[in-house]
């Protein structure tokens, strides 16, 4: 499988940028008023309005590269930051939903966690998959459990789940998409891309049964799964597409499919879309590029826009993982 061959050249990816000190003092974005600035293909419209629903965005988390390591910066009101892998290679890394633990694959093949406040770094397991940068964990909505890719030589790789704590290890069953694993919010489905980009793959971790989801030829990421794993978003390439070296992207080109039927589902936000990720509620977060500063467009279950925040100026250029409402 490609995949196992991706990490040539990730070290020259990973280490184009230096990490610098975490962003304190800077301002604007979450916490404020909930309307946006102008942003690029939005006409400058200042849309408010928080969903009586479910709660408003109040944060997110985000990421950088620097030398071999991560790192993961949270705002919420202030920054807060969390670095991981230093001296050793993290491009296999997850951060917690809520942006204080983040959990990685070191070059032993060991699942190692780190959290907020503690420079302890926990090994949770040992038996982890490492060399190919696609090969990523990922984290249950609540933070309390890690699925990851097992080492072995099957074309269908082993996932397993673990406890945060290192406890309660069981096998999920196999799958054919074992490359940017990431959970439906009712803690039941996974999603990933094959390493040869052909396909994206569900396996559902109750019945360990693994299935192809419609309608997606090629792709080389998968973001997110739609809490109930109906809806999946993806970015989805051409035939004559660059695949990638596997490393999780600071933006890409949102595509949302329906993992039963394969149908596309339109995105109704305009401008220039760098992600999109499904909230724990239902609710779609599309990030939309800015000027100065990038939006986050909130839509509900139904596709109506509910809310519309400004990013700190600061996260401009910076990955989005996780959006916190």
């Amino acid at each position: 499988m490609k995949h196992w061959v991706l990490a040539t050249g990730v070290v020259l990816a990973l280490t184009a940028t230096t990490i610098t000190p975490a962003l304190a003092g800077s301002t604007g974005g979450f916490g404020g008023s909930g309307v946006a600035g102008p942003t690029e293909g939005t006409g400058g419209t200042a849309l408010a309005a928080a969903s009586h629903e479910a709660a408003p965005v109040s944060g997110a988390v985000y990421f950088r590269h620097g030398g071999s390591g991560v790192e993961v910066l949270t705002h919420r009101g202030g920054w807060t930051s969390l670095t991981a892998g230093a001296g050793a290679f993290a491009g296999q890394f997850a951060v917690a939903p809520d942006g204080r633990k983040v959990a990685w694959i070191d070059d032993r093949n060991r699942l190692r966690v780190k959290a907020t406040g503690s420079g302890a770094e926990t090994v949770v397991a040992r038996n982890a998959a490492y060399g190919g940068p696609c090969l990523t964990p990922a984290w249950t909505a609540d933070g309390k459990r890690i699925a990851y890719p097992v080492k072995g030589t099957s074309e269908a790789v082993t996932v397993a789940v673990v406890g945060a704590d290192g406890r309660g290890r069981f096998d999920a069953g196999k799958t054919l998409g074992p490359c940017h694993l990431t959970w439906s919010a009712d803690g039941r489905t996974l999603a990933g891309y094959a390493g040869d980009t052909v396909g994206v793959h569900l396996l559902d971790t109750r019945r360990r049964t693994s299935s192809r989801v419609p309608g997606v030829r090629l792709a080389n990421h998968v973001e997110s799964l739609s809490p109930d794993g109906r809806r999946v978003v993806v970015n989805a390439i051409g035939a004559n597409a660059e695949s990638g070296d596997g490393s999780w992207p600071l933006s890409f080109t949102p595509s949302v499919y329906d993992t039963r039927t394969g149908a596309k589902v339109a995105i109704p936000v305009r401008g220039r879309l760098l992600g999109a990720r499904y909230l724990r509620d239902g609710r779609l977060a599309v990030r939309v590029k800015g000027t100065a500063a990038n939006t986050i467009v909130v839509l509900s279950r139904s596709g109506r826009e509910v809310q519309r925040v400004t990013e700190p100026a600061r996260a401009k250029n910076l990955g989005l993982l996780w959006v916190l409402g």
